[in-house]
C-alpha cells in the first residue's frame, strides 16, 4: 500500500482516502478527545469502553509500526463518558519514515474533528532530580527532528507559520495538575528534548541537553505536537521517565527496561489520563 508522502491528508474540495476512511469506516464516529500512546503504555487502551479496534494495516496510507510496545491499532470508544480515538502505537523518524508520515495518526484524528489531543511517551530523564517512574508534564520542547510542515502549505489545513508559543496548552496543563493532585500522583514539570534516535544519547549529548534547558529526552512526540497545533488542536503531553541519563555515571539504556518501566507505571498513567479526560 502506498504511503502518503505529504502532510496534507485532507484537501479542500477533494476526496482523500484517509478522510473518506475517517467518515465511512468509523461510521461517522465523532471523537471529542484524541490520544497517542508511547512505548509500553498501551494498556491505557483497557480503559476504553465499548471499544472498536481498527488495525493500522486497514487504514489507507498507514505503515505498520516496527517497534516493540507499539501495537498499531486505532481504538474508538469512550473513556470517562467522553468519545475518544486512541492511537495505540506511533511512527518514528528513526524507523525511516519522514516527519510527514510520523504525523499521520494526528492528521487522521484532526480529520475526524477532534479538538483536544493528549500524548504520552517514554523518555530518559536528564534532570538530576528525576527518578525512574516519574511522570513529567511537558511545558515546552526543543527539537532536533525535521519539522513535519516543511514543504507546500495547504491553508485549509493550517497556517503557513503556526505559532508554537503555548504549544502545550496552559489550560490542559492546569487540568492535568489538578487531576494529579486529586489522585495523589506527583507530577514533574519540564522541557522535552526530541532527538532522531535510534541510538541512545552519549554522556556529552546529555550534558549538552541539560545546558540548553532540557529535562527529559526522547525520540517522538514533537512532530505530532507541531502537526496538531498546525491543525488548531489543543495539546497536552506527558513523559514517563523510564531511565535516567547521568553523564557523570553513565549506564547503557535498554529498550526492554523502558518497556518494563512503562508496564509498572501504566496504572498511574491510566488513572491520570482518565481523570484528565473526565475534566476536560
Amino acid at each position: 500500500m502506498e504511503i502518503i508522502s505529504g502532510y496534507n491528508i485532507v484537501k479542500d474540495g477533494e476526496h482523500s482516502p484517509v478522510k473518506d476512511f475517517a467518515i465511512e469506516r468509523t461510521g461517522g464516529f465523532a471523537p471529542q478527545v484524541g490520544i497517542v500512546l508511547g512505548s509500553g503504555l498501551g494498556t491505557l487502551t483497557e480503559a476504553v469502553e465499548s471499544p472498536v479496534i481498527i488495525p493500522y494495516s486497514s487504514i489507507p496510507g498507514f505503515p505498520a509500526p516496527t517497534v516493540a510496545g507499539h501495537k498499531g491499532n486505532m481504538i474508538l470508544g469512550t473513556i470517562a463518558g467522553k468519545r475518544v480515538a486512541v492511537m495505540d502505537g506511533r511512527f518514528h523518524y528513526y524507523e525511516g519514515h519522514p516527519s510527514t508520515v510520523t504525523t499521520l495518526p494526528v492528521r487522521l484524528i484532526a480529520a475526524m474533528g477532534v479538538g483536544t489531543l493528549l500524548l504520552s511517551n517514554a523518555a530518559g530523564g536528564i534532570n538530576s532530580s528525576f527518578e525512574v517512574g516519574d511522570i513529567m508534564l511537558i511545558k515546552d520542547h526543543i527539537s532536533f527532528i525535521p519539522n513535519p510542515l516543511i514543504g507546500p502549505n495547504d491553508d485549509t489545513t493550517g497556517p503557513r507559520f503556526p505559532s508554537m508559543v503555548d504549544a502545550y496548552s496552559p489550560r490542559l496543563r492546569d487540568v492535568a495538575s489538578s487531576a494529579a493532585a486529586r489522585l495523589g500522583i506527583e507530577l514533574k514539570d519540564g522541557v522535552y528534548v526530541a532527538v532522531t534516535g535510534p541510538s541512545y544519547e552519549t554522556p556529552a549529548e546529555v550534558r549538552f541537553y541539560r545546558m540548553i534547558g532540557g529535562d527529559a529526552v526522547g525520540m517522538s512526540t514533537v512532530t505530532e505536537v507541531i502537526a496538531a497545533r498546525h491543525a488548531g488542536m489543543e495539546v497536552m503531553a506527558a513523559s514517563l521517565i523510564t531511565n535516567i541519563n547521568n553523564p557523570d555515571n553513565p549506564a547503557p539504556a535498554d529498550h526492554a527496561e523502558v518497556l518494563e518501566a512503562g508496564r509498572r507505571a501504566t496504572k498511574r498513567l491510566t488513572s491520570l489520563f482518565t481523570e484528565i479526560i473526565a475534566n476536560i
